[in-house]
């Protein structure tokens, strides 16, 4: 990897080296890859437990981490992100750089060489007709689009040959080879035949080119992915995945303990019960880095929220130590920034939040929010109250609401707790902006990549006709500028200190409110091979083509 300060890290050669723009991440012992030699054939099922249920079966429209980790096995993208952090080919036969001919050096013309042998679940060729239509798609002003950022800078696609597509580019986007890496294929020759691009049989009975085919799904208890005889690329070993509903965590780990799942992933093992599955035979227990960012989410059209001195008294008050060592039994890492630790853009020399509930009053004073009625503090008519939101089920989120309702009770703001199955939580509650406060962990980064447009620009958000992830309705012109700077640098030492900024402006702000940077606690059966925690996924389902049992 490139030092990030190297004076030699041109516009061509950052873009020739792109794979190396990632934190580095190193597995645990012995789970990168198995102890013993895969099957000739797909043989056997696992069975991974999910707190929430997978409900989007479309890759290009919103989603959760849940609908994700199902799309890396029924679809498949043009390259991915390792957990080393290096681009590595799927669909293309390779990634293309300036130096393979694939990115001209102004970074505005790009060529994709694809490989032949890849088909879809229906056996049609996969062709780059199916890498045209799918990012016209994505672009389609009429489609519910997840996100159209870096896309909507592609134009005059063209297809050279059955396996070659370019395009060009309105300008030059260094992030956008990450989001491709996120960016999963749709068949041509099923989705141009529908009338709505937003509604199509597809949607339920999903065709990818990945190394599973959908097989079935039962409502509200599993979905079922049967092995793709003719995958193109290693596995899959598996026969089939049976991924099993369970909104409660504790009855999801009791599952895991009692060997009727294989794999306990997303939410994972309760804190309070990692020592004890730690001790349990048979049973593998990965605490690994993880690229979410737990957080008090602040809907800013929420009247109090409006205020920046509002978003700065909360801060001050909430104890973060008892949080994470009350809750989460020391196991996170506290943070003020966006991105990850390891991220190769982090800040880790913000200003530290300091629980001080004494200066959080006087600066409300200050500012001119009163006690009234209750002791609820109020403002020209507005009282500092609001409902905070997380998923049913969610135990140690559910006694973090306890701890805040009580830190924010002792600045005068009153929080009440207003808790929803995770299917509504994370469709249009969540996306279209419907809560005033949400708990929630969100990989701000694309990849590796730190833009975080699509979190925080002010035309991402999705209430206000937007295309991205701005769900806390955040604006910011400074902001803006700043994240439009950052995605058209190539220079790593430039893009370094541009996001170093955004980074410092968004904790200056209060924009959100960090509260640690997760860790996966996940476990899988001591017999199951090729489990890879990876960084830079939203989901640890992210290769389950490689998964086996030893025996």
């Amino acid at each position: 990897m490139i030092s990030s300060n190297d004076p030699q890290l041109s516009r061509r050669n950052v873009l020739a080296v792109s794979a190396g723009l990632a934190a580095e991440f190193t597995l645990p012992s012995g789970l990168a890859q198995g102890t013993a030699a895969p099957p000739a054939r797909p043989r056997g099922q696992v069975i991974a437990g999910l707190s929430q249920e997978p409900t989007n079966f479309h890759p290009l429209m919103p989603s959760t981490e849940v609908d994700q980790g199902v799309w890396w096995n029924l679809f498949s993208t043009l390259w991915y992100v390792d957990p080393a952090g290096r681009l590595m080919p799927d669909l293309a036969r390779e990634v293309p750089t300036v130096q393979n001919g694939g990115i001209s050096a102004d970074g505005m013309t790009w060529k994709i060489r694809l490989r032949k042998d890849a088909k879809w679940h229906d056996g049609q060729p996969f062709t780059a007709e199916d890498v045209k239509f799918t990012v016209e798609l994505i672009n389609n002003t009429a489609f519910r689009a997840r996100s159209r950022v870096g896309h909507n800078l592609v134009k005059e696609i063209r297809v050279n040959a059955p396996d070659e597509v370019q395009w060009k580019m309105n300008k030059a986007f260094s992030p956008y080879l990450f989001y491709l890496a996120q960016c999963f294929m749709v068949p041509k020759h099923v989705l141009e035949k529908a009338t709505d691009p937003n509604s199509s049989p597809f949607n339920n009975t999903p065709i990818g080119t990945g190394p599973f085919r959908w097989d079935k799904r039962i409502p509200g208890d599993n979905i079922q992915l049967v092995a793709n005889p003719a995958y193109h690329g290693k596995g899959p070993y598996l026969e089939r995945i049976v991924f099993k509903y369970i909104p409660d965590l504790t009855v999801l780990y009791t599952q895991f303990r009692t060997g009727q799942i294989d794999y306990i992933g997303i939410q994972g093992i309760l804190p309070n019960f990692v020592k004890e599955a730690q001790g349990l035979k048979d049973r593998r227990v990965v605490v690994a880095p993880s690229p979410f960012v737990e957080h008090v989410a602040l809907n800013h059209e929420h009247a109090p929220f409006r205020e920046k001195v509002v978003r700065e008294a909360m801060y001050m008050a909430i104890n973060k130590k008892a949080i994470i060592d009350a809750v989460y039994y020391g196991y996170p890492t506290p943070t003020e920034s966006i991105l990850p630790n390891l991220n190769w853009a982090a800040r880790t020399d913000l200003p530290l939040q300091k629980y001080d509930p004494a200066k959080a009053n006087a600066l409300l004073d200050a500012a001119g929010w009163k006690p009234g009625a209750g002791g609820i503090r109020e403002k020209a008519g507005v009282r500092l109250e609001f409902t905070n939101s997380t998923t049913v089920g969610n135990a140690a989120r559910e006694q973090v609401q306890q701890l805040l309702m009580q830190d924010f009770k002792g600045i005068g703001a009153a929080m009440t707790i207003s808790n929803l199955p995770a299917a509504v939580m994370w469709g249009e509650y969540w996306q279209k902006s419907k809560f005033q406060s949400v708990i929630v962990a969100v990989s701000f980064s694309t990849s590796s990549d730190p833009d975080v447009t699509q979190r925080f620009a002010s035309d991402q958000i999705g209430a206000k006709g937007g295309q991205g992830y701005n769900t806390i309705q955040y604006q910011n012109p400074e902001l803006d500028r700043l994240l439009s700077d950052g995605v058209v640098q190539f220079d790593l030492a430039k893009r370094k200190e541009t996001y170093a900024k955004i980074q410092s402006l968004i904790r200056e702000d209060y924009a959100v409110l960090p509260l640690f940077q997760d860790v996966s606690r996940e476990g899988v059966k001591a017999g199951l091979q090729g489990y890879a925690p990876n960084l830079n996924m939203p989901s640890n389902c992210w290769n389950m083509r490689e998964w086996y049992w030893a025996s």
